[in-house]
Parts: C-alpha cells; structure tokens; sequence
C-alpha cells in the first residue's frame, strides 16, 4: 500500500477547534483521501495512501528505518525538519529557516526587509508558477509557527498593479535562486507604500493557507498534494469576493 508521510512541528494536544496545525492536517489528509490520483481512469485504479502523521524533532532514523517509511511521499508541514532527514526539498528547508540569511540574500537585489503580515501563495507546477490570491490576517503580524484560528487568516487581499508585479518579480527571482522543486511557497511580506518589504518564505502550505480551504478551488492543501505527485493545476479560481484590504 502507498504511503505518506506528513511532518509537523508539534503534537496536536490542543482543542481541535483552534489548532492550526490540527487544521492543516485535516485538510491535507482530506486532499489525499478524495483526490487521489484524479487521471486514473476508475476508481479501483487509484490507491489507498497510508498516511502517517509524526511530529518532525520526534523521528529517530532507527524509527524512520524500522517502520518502512523511506519510501514514503514526504509532505512537510514543518520547516525544521531533522538534518539527516534527506529530501529533494532539503536545502530549500535549510534556506527558508535561516530567515536571516535569506533575508541577507534578499538585500543583495535591492529589497527591503522586515516583519510582514501578508501572505503571497506560490503554487509552483512542474510547468511553472501560478499566483493566489494574497492572504492576511486580522491584528497582529504572526510568524509561522503562531497556533491561530482559522478565522484570523483571510483571503483575497487586492493589491494595485505595482504591489502585485513587485511581488511576483521576486517571489520569481527567489524560487529560481533556490532552485525550488514543485510545491506550494508562502512567500511573507509587508509594504510601505508602495516598498516591497520581504520577510520570509515558507516551503510549504502553513497555517495561512487554511484561509484558502472552501473559497480557493483548488485550495492550497490540495494544490500541495498535486505538486508532490506531478499532478496538473490548471487554474487558481476565488469563489466567494471578500472585501478587499492591504497587508
């Protein structure tokens, strides 16, 4: 039986209702179980994944060995993930977690840096990047390890021209810099003004994303999940308008 493995960065202990992490799960879980591998011809030919889910400092390579799961599709919902824990992905990891250097790398091509609370997915496909809609969240700027409610994130934030095309010329430059695999980014910034302030950039679909779950279509979780397996995403489509607002 195929298996996956999902990574997160901590144990899901907390009210169901308000761990993002618990969210994130059950949304990638959900994509796994009733997308599948959508260009089988019939039911019967797509697999029933194993999925396990383990909390990343936790895994032991005796344990990631002894219990079959090196050759698991690997879906992190964590950004430290263990060093010999070996990955298409893993120097990406490494990068995006030294926010500071990345942040220095930023800096070299005429980019501002700093705290941000804006949120810009990147569903790189094998064939290229496609851009959602930007995300927020009401009050404080949050890093990605904050335990939110789902209602705190929101989805679309409307940028001018200018913000957008600033945004995804270094989102662009970023990704080919990292030589980034397919799979879904979430690239965090702020502006003043009309200045582009980089903060950050997250490999994977993290707490943010769950804005996109029921209003995205497909929503970033599921847009994960096809990247892993080269699956084809043709569109990014909004199916409820929200107010529009800035990061």
């Amino acid at each position: 039986m195929p298996s996956v493995l999902i990574l997160v960065d901590s144990d899901r202990a907390q009210p169901s209702g308000l761990s993002a992490v618990t969210q994130m799960i059950t949304a990638l879980q959900t994509s796994i179980r009733d997308e599948k591998l959508p260009l089988s011809p019939t039911a019967s030919d797509r697999p029933d994944w194993q999925v396990e889910v383990r909390v990343a400092s936790a895994l032991t390579p005796d344990q990631f060995n002894r219990d079959g799961l090196e050759n698991s599709i690997l879906c992190p919902l964590a950004l430290s993930l263990p060093a010999w824990l070996e990955f298409p992905a893993q120097s990406v990891y490494q990068a995006c977690e030294d926010v500071e250097g990345l942040r220095q790398r930023v800096l070299q091509w005429q980019y501002k840096v700093g705290e941000g609370n804006g949120w810009l997915p990147i569903v790189l496909t094998g064939k290229g990047p496609l851009y959602a809609e930007v995300i927020g969240v009401k009050g404080e700027s949050v890093t990605v390890g904050s335990d939110l409610n789902a209602h705190r994130y929101f989805q679309p934030i409307h940028l001018v021209d200018v913000q957008r095309q600033s945004l995804y010329g270094l989102a662009q430059r970023l990704l080919r810099s990292l030589v980034a695999p397919p799979s879904v980014y979430l690239l965090q910034f702020g502006f003043h003004g009309e200045t582009l302030q980089f903060d950050r950039l997250i490999p994977f679909p993290a707490a943010p994303a769950i804005a996109s779950i029921n209003l995205q279509e497909p929503d970033l979780f599921s847009c994960y999940w096809r990247c892993l397996t080269n699956q084809p995403i043709l569109d990014l489509t909004i199916s409820t308008v929200s107010s529009s607002a800035k990061p």
